[in-house]
């Protein structure tokens, strides 16, 4: 990623001054003599001058100092850390972040994270805080830390992610500053010593002078200071880097991609406010592990390959194990939006059943609770994984709404002989529901999937380009009905033409119905929203 991270500070008499900044670099410092040498030229380019107008207060690391160096395993990557920049082109980018921070781009109460830049100078995320000092003039004196891209998109979708860590490291500096500061009140109150003194115009600049030149590891007295944010810079840039990619889209995005970007900002939005709300670190980490848990079974199952045990690879596998008129009457209940719950003491078995099962709707109608030691109502989840001694209780299994899988074990001991894989030898799976509609007819989707899933020709790839066309060109019928119901507040005669047009009425119409007001759940709030507010607006329909 094409940005740096610096740590400025505001020096009572040389104002904004940058105090520390890592960078991606492509070498490491030393590779060719030049090189070390030209570390010292965006300092030197300044010169002598800038040199002597240091003190203290606004110097981190001497001119003769290598830097740090961090080299990523993984990519190669080398993260580089000084003064100022190692690149001479970027120092005025860099300066010009640092005087913006600390002077005319201030938050309100002085202390928070503000955003700014242009398309010239590269775009900034700025968090402006205060340090303890006992020596300064109202005992604190004045940092931010600044992030610089080219890239204004990146640095705004990365808000939640750096207010979160930049806020974890200011912390840490702010308390282990507090620490020394306690101390030195204790031993000389600064306050009484200032009251009491006589003031004069002569005494006052020598004082100011003394008070403007002490350093950051002083009022932390930590010793390892710039390499601990060298780590912590380092990191952030690489996590940074790594938590968003670029990815080539045909056309416009799905109403998944929709959903899941919609649903990732959320999670993030909501550890945000953890994060803040009192008691909030053990409620955040037990939020994280719930929602890591459920985005992971939502759209990357990968993690699901590499656990041991016997899995239900594809819908295809699970209609072999289960048998066709199983499988049918399981698949009809994930599409009409019944709870589907599997009950049995093998958790990797049943997450795998949920991962194949869910592809069959869209993400937005996606709730799942993979497994639990209790029972989780319908409007919690579709999706339900119980312990096997876990009690289903009397309204549910009398349910019409519900399906319940019992996996049980055909075999009380291990036997060699029998493959990991051949799940039908060693669970057997008994299928209980209180419907007593007829499935047989619809709806057309599933119909026309048990033809592909029958058709041996066709691979368990194309059988999934299969499903994903049709649940696309359901996806449209559901905008359609969305739209013309919902939005335009047609009447139940007009909106059965509309059904007549897409191709819902006729054989199985009752089911297609009912997966079609499904699904309509499952549309993402951005697509809603477009549409309400183009009526709002005054866009309505030729018919109208």
């Amino acid at each position: 990623m094409n940005a740096l991270v610096a740590l400025c500070h505001f020096c009572e008499l040389h104002g904004p001054r940058t105090l520390f900044c890592t960078e991606v670099g492509a070498q490491m410092p030393g590779d060719r003599d030049g090189d070390r040498d030209g570390e010292g030229l965006t300092m030197k380019a300044n010169s002598s001058a800038t040199q002597k107008e240091m003190c203290e207060g606004c110097r981190s690391l001497p001119a003769s100092h290598p830097g740090f160096v961090s080299i990523d395993d993984e990519t190669g990557i080398r993260f580089l850390s000084h003064q100022h920049p190692r690149q001479p082109q970027l120092f005025s980018v860099v300066r010009q972040a640092c005087v913006r921070s600390l002077s005319c781009e201030v938050c309100p109460g002085r202390e928070g994270p503000i955003f700014f830049g242009d398309e010239q100078h590269g775009f900034v995320f700025s968090h402006t805080f205060f340090i303890k000092d006992s020596l300064a003039r109202g005992f604190q004196r004045w940092y931010s830390i600044v992030m610089v891209a080219m890239d204004r998109i990146y640095l705004i979708n990365s808000w939640p992610f750096l207010l979160r860590h930049l806020k974890l490291t200011i912390q840490s500096l702010q308390s282990t500053a507090l620490k020394v500061f306690d101390n030195e009140q204790g031993v000389c109150p600064q306050r009484a010593v200032r009251m009491n003194s006589a003031f004069s115009p002569a005494v006052f600049p020598h004082q100011r002078s003394g008070n403007a030149a002490r350093s950051l590891t002083s009022l932390t007295q930590h010793p390892n200071l710039w390499a601990s944010l060298h780590s912590s810079f380092s990191w952030l840039l690489k996590a940074c880097g790594s938590r968003l990619t670029e990815k080539l889209l045909e056309g416009a995005p799905t109403e998944d991609t929709l959903v899941l970007i919609e649903r990732q900002t959320e999670q993030e939005e909501e550890m945000s406010c953890w994060e803040g709300a009192e008691g909030g670190a053990s409620k955040t980490q037990r939020h994280l592990s719930e929602t890591e848990l459920a985005h992971n079974f939502l759209s990357d199952d990968t993690k699901l390959d590499e656990l041991p045990g016997p899995k239900f690879r594809s819908l295809r596998h699970l209609r072999q194990v289960l048998g066709a008129p199983d499988f049918r009457q399981l698949a009809w209940h994930v599409l009409m939006g019944n709870q589907v719950i599997w009950r049995g003491a093998d958790p990797v078995l049943i997450q795998s059943a949920f991962t194949v099962l869910k592809s069959l709707l869209p993400v937005g109608c996606v709730r799942s609770v993979p497994y639990s030691s209790q029972y989780e109502e319908a409007y919690k989840c579709n999706f339900l994984g119980l312990c096997p001694d876990v009690p289903i209780p009397a309204h549910v299994s009398s349910s019409e709404f519900t399906v319940l899988v019992d996996v049980t074990s055909e075999r009380s001991c291990h036997i060699p002989a029998v493959r990991e894989d051949d799940i039908s030898s060693l669970y057997q799976f008994t299928i209980t529901s209180a419907n007593t509609q007829p499935i047989d007819r619809g709806p057309a989707l599933l119909n026309k999937l048990e033809v592909a899933l029958c058709n041996e020709n066709l691979s368990v790839d194309v059988v999934s380009h299969c499903l994903l066309c049709l649940k696309e060109e359901w996806m449209n019928k559901v905008k359609v009905l969305f739209k013309f119901s919902k939005v335009d507040g047609r009447g139940r005669e007009d909106t059965q033409k509309v059904l007549a047009l897409l191709g819902a009425t006729g054989p199985g119409e009752e089911d297609n119905v009912r997966l079609l007001k499904y699904w309509m759940t499952g549309l993402s709030k951005t697509y809603k929203s477009h549409l309400m507010t183009a009526v709002r607006g005054g866009e309505r329909s030729p018919s109208q």
